[in-house]
């Protein structure tokens, strides 16, 4: 049997720890992909391949999803409070865009619901989300 000397070089490199910190990393990296990503998830319907220049930071957004609720950017809300958080924000920025973000089986009132409380409150700059087509 033979010793081996303290002094010899390494004849192999020890990658385990190496490998422990690239998968440490990529569940780092995969937990902060996935929760930058917030709203409720809807079914939009359609469009054509016109891009719309509506994303602004004090865009407002109104989601109904397929089974009739509202949200106010990602806040549940029900017609009523949807009058009045909007009439405090129309208060505070008298000129505020509206997106209306409807999914596709959602029932029609709904959205009009939405659409009478804006013309109620005199909000003019209304626009309606929808997918590009092929999509």
């Amino acid at each position: 049997m033979q010793l081996q000397d303290d002094n010899a070089p390494y004849d192999q490199v020890n990658i385990t720890p190496m490998v422990d910190l690239v998968f440490v990393l990529l569940v780092i990296f995969i937990l902060m992909c996935t929760a930058s990503v917030a709203g409720t998830k809807v079914n939009l319907p359609k469009s054509s391949n016109t891009p719309a220049n509506l994303a602004k930071p004090k865009t407002k957004s109104i989601t109904i999803n397929n089974e009739g609720k509202m949200f106010l950017d990602t806040i549940p809300v029900s017609v009523q409070e949807l009058e009045q958080r909007l009439n405090q924000i129309k208060a505070a920025t008298p000129e505020f865009p509206v997106v209306i973000r409807g999914d596709s089986l959602t029932q029609y009132q709904g959205v009009m619901d939405v659409l009478d409380v804006l013309g109620r409150l005199g909000i003019t700059q209304v626009g309606l989300a929808t997918k590009p087509a092929g999509k």
